[in-house]
């Protein structure tokens, strides 16, 4: 035990100070956005908001994160990701304080879209900082160590937030929220000054390539489009399914879910260290990924059998476990070609826009046509998936070539 104790600790030896730290900052930031997954009971509870109304402030939710995360991209290839990420969390503080005294249908869109605005403008400047402070040997681990600090929040901040609601009132969730963002803003300066820290990967391109000509990337983001879009129907159509098809308990459901977390604390990092000594390229690791997440969805439809749904959460899991850091990790490899910020946005919006169709489409199709039909049209997205990373592997090994050719004249 003390033996694989010890190597899981090594797993995290080589990365540096400053990506320590942006995981302690990541982590206090995730822990207090405790508002989001309270947000539909507190509109239908509290507000008094339709179903339908929910829904269309769900909408504004994710129209503000993509032209939050378009306009961080653009901030930080401006301006810098330092004074972008201490903006937005202070901005990010400011506003989620006085989110709670709009109360009407028209204010709280205008107010959940402007908190996601300034919000997710984070999102560039962090994998852009991640990319300065990590040595290029180390940029997926350093990934991989954010999504623990991401998981670790989302974990405890519901947690917290639930008590907070019980002991306190919806109001005291909006104070925290607002607090713990400008803390983690105080923290950010407290650290990461950027006059002293020790830059690793400092990518500067006189004539930067714009991401939006580069055909291997948007072949890349259409492919993440449709992963994500996959990978978000088991945080809102599955738990109906568990509900409604196995007749699981709250309770059930709750540590079903909750394994996801507790298996990529565990796995993850000594599974990406032990994946980057092998020969198996990002795009390679990727169609593993979303071949494992695909596969998760079409074997519900095999059995009546209630273990199936523990098989599931492992294959999706483990598939999300391969497919986001090397993504990740991907992105940040193709942002050196260009304008850094530019790049990092395009990958976050392309979550961003899974998240606006993601959630909608999953439960009409179940509306309509039921679980196992849903299953089957969402396996149809995923091979749609990994036809397009199949194509972007096609693409680049043969832009290899020609480069290979042409140096070879």
């Amino acid at each position: 035990m003390k033996t694989l104790f010890k190597s899981y600790i090594n797993t995290f030896k080589g990365l540096s100070r400053e990506v320590w730290f942006l995981a302690l900052i990541t982590l206090i930031n995730r822990a207090g956005t405790m508002v989001i997954p309270f947000l539909s009971l507190y509109l239908t509870e509290k507000l008094e908001f339709s179903l339908e109304d929910v829904g269309w402030i769900m909408s504004a939710f994710g129209l503000g994160s993509v032209a939050g995360s378009w306009l961080g991209g653009k901030l930080t290839d401006a301006i810098g990701y330092y004074k972008v990420m201490v903006y937005s969390l202070i901005g990010t503080g400011i506003f989620f304080i006085l989110l709670q005294f709009f109360e009407t249908f028209a204010g709280f869109c205008l107010g959940i879209f402007v908190v996601m605005l300034v919000a997710d403008a984070f999102r560039p400047a962090l994998f852009v900082a991640l990319s300065a402070y990590s040595k290029p040997e180390n940029k997926t681990r350093s990934v991989t160590l954010i999504r623990l600090a991401i998981n670790l929040g989302f974990s405890a901040g519901p947690a917290i937030g639930g008590l907070i609601i019980t002991t306190v009132s919806y109001a005291g969730l909006f104070w925290i929220d607002g607090i713990t963002c400008i803390l983690a803003a105080w923290m950010l300066i407290v650290t990461l000054n950027p006059k002293k820290a020790k830059i690793q990967d400092d990518v500067k391109n006189v004539n930067p390539e714009s991401a939006y000509k580069d055909k291997a990337f948007l072949i890349f983001l259409a492919a993440m489009v449709l992963f994500g879009i996959v990978f978000l129907q088991y945080f809102s159509t599955m738990p109906l399914y568990y509900k409604e098809s196995h007749q699981l308990s709250e309770l059930q459901i709750g540590m079903l879910l909750g394994s996801n977390g507790f298996l990529i604390f565990i796995f993850e990092m000594p599974l990406i260290k032990w994946l980057e000594t092998s020969r198996i390229t990002k795009t390679g690791l990727m169609l593993f990924g979303a071949v494992l997440t695909g596969l998760s969805f079409i074997i519900l439809n095999m059995t009546l059998w209630s273990g199936v749904l523990i098989v599931g959460m492992l294959l999706m899991t483990f598939g999300e476990m391969i497919a986001f850091p090397f993504s990740n990790a991907f992105a940040l490899d193709r942002a050196k070609k260009g304008n850094q910020g530019e790049y990092m946005a395009l990958y976050s919006i392309s979550f961003s826009i899974a998240h606006i169709f993601g959630h909608n489409v999953g439960m009409r199709l179940v509306s309509r046509l039921g679980f196992n039909n849903t299953w089957y049209i969402v396996t149809l997205l995923s091979v749609m998936c990994i036809l397009l990373l199949i194509a972007l592997k096609h693409y680049l090994n043969s832009k290899k070539r020609l480069k290979e050719k042409e140096l070879s004249f």
